[in-house]
């Protein structure tokens, strides 16, 4: 019970917190490490329908990424109504019909399907994301909201570690099973078990804390206590649409997803070109990044819930992951050195996105919290379809991945200084842990 670790301060508050972490933390992690590796298993699928379907690297790089233009077009709506409708119908809604869409990817046959598909895989889970992060601030207050986030949001990475393999293993032993090639067999898959969670959710999750009947009143009184601390000034959504910090916050967001997009849909093929030729190998050292961004996120959330401090927790390591990301340009050629450079700058990019949502959600209050964090977001996951396809655009012009990878090393180096820039007086004031 101790893994996961308490986010207030004073017995009846641990204990309290502790039931909440075991009775949604669990759920909502396992629910985001499918809606992440939904995302990125196509990374795996280029290895073998690149040539059944006569993709380019640019077109293939097009389609990665067209996944987030559906999701940023339709995510605001998606957020807006999650107060309404609640969160229970809101995220059960978009497993069952992202989870339908993920499955029958395996009916792609040309390009045009395949950005199609990818486009409805966007529209289906638009609003998944920041959606936790809201639903997370009516249970977590500000000195609890990093490590909450941290141990949710690492299910992307753990979508990494476990997906790598998975991936791997069911395209190479599927292969020609039932007439249906071995990419065919991971997207269904892994599209399936959503469908599954979706259902799961009516009957898991409450919309509110008010709604949960495993909290007593006394209990409900207590956090109701807990989530007054910093939140006593309240946003309307058109003071949010005003505010130009929330634009600043939007791009550096934009800068950090670019990047760990462009390296989780083209991880596999970088390796490839590192000289690693069997499918089942590259499942394996493509877990080795996600690994140590799993460790990265929960430490960097509890270290800077107890300082208080985000803007540097959240600087820092995207500063490191810029320059290990081009450093990693220079190790062509020797697979070691290149996999320690993209590990260490994959977790430095996992650990500046954790902090990150830190600070809009303890920064918009109120009602107007949901349609801010989906604005941040909206914005700026649009970096993940321009990451994934500036990199096959520049690999099809060069023939190399070189560029591609010393572009995305200049984004979250932008995206420190955009963080940094933001006026310490301005900056959301989080208490300190004892």
């Amino acid at each position: 019970m101790s893994a996961i670790p308490n986010v207030a301060v004073g017995d009846a508050t641990a204990a309290l917190y502790n039931r909440i972490n075991w009775r949604l933390l669990p759920f909502l992690l396992i629910c985001y490490l499918f809606a992440y590796l939904d995302r990125v298993n196509v990374g795996f699928a280029k290895l073998q329908m690149q040539s059944h379907l006569g993709l380019s690297d640019a077109a293939y790089g097009v389609g990665a990424g067209i996944f987030f233009l559906g999701y940023v077009l339709f995510e605001l709506p998606s957020n807006l109504l999650l107060p309404r409708v609640g969160a229970r119908k809101t995220f059960g809604r978009i497993l069952v019909l992202w989870g339908i869409t993920s499955a029958c990817m395996l009916f792609v046959r040309n390009v045009p399907t395949f950005y199609g598909m990818r486009f409805l895989l966007g529209v289906f889970e638009a609003g998944f994301a920041p959606g936790m992060i809201y639903y997370l601030s009516c249970w977590y207050g500000p000195a609890g909201m990093a490590r909450a986030i941290a141990i949710v949001f690492v299910a992307g990475p753990l979508g990494g570690i476990a997906g790598g393999p998975i991936s791997a293993w069911l395209i190479t032993v599927f292969d020609g099973t039932a007439g249906l090639a071995g990419w065919q067999w991971m997207f269904l898959a892994e599209g399936l078990p959503c469908i599954a969670l979706g259902i799961l959710t009516l009957f898991v999750l409450p919309d509110r804390p008010q709604d949960a009947r495993w909290l007593d009143e006394q209990e409900k009184r207590l956090l109701a206590a807990e989530l007054t601390v910093g939140a006593a000034r309240s946003h309307s959504f058109k003071t949010v649409l005003r505010d130009g910090r929330v634009y600043v916050l939007a791009l550096a967001y934009f800068c950090i997803i670019a990047s760990i997009y462009a390296i989780s849909f083209w991880l596999p093929t970088v390796l490839k070109a590192q000289g690693v030729a069997d499918t089942i190998a590259l499942g394996w050292y493509s877990a080795i990044p996600y690994l140590a961004a799993a460790i990265g996120m929960v430490a960097i959330g509890r270290r800077s819930d107890r300082l208080g401090e985000r803007r540097y927790h959240c600087a820092l390591p995207a500063i490191a992951a810029a320059l290990l990301l081009a450093s990693s340009v220079l190790s062509d050629g020797n697979l070691a050195v290149s996999l320690v450079l993209l590990t260490l700058a994959t977790a430095g990019l996992w650990m500046a996105y954790t902090v990150f949502w830190a600070m809009p959600s303890e920064y918009i209050k109120g009602p107007a919290a949901a349609g801010g964090i989906a604005l941040i977001n909206t914005i700026g996951l649009s970096g993940g379809f321009w990451g994934p396809a500036i990199i096959g655009w520049t690999k099809t012009a060069t023939g190399n991945l070189h560029l591609g990878l010393l572009v995305m090393a200049c984004l979250p180096m932008l995206a420190s200084v955009l963080i940094l820039a933001v006026r310490k007086a301005d900056a959301v004031a989080v208490p300190a842990r004892p």
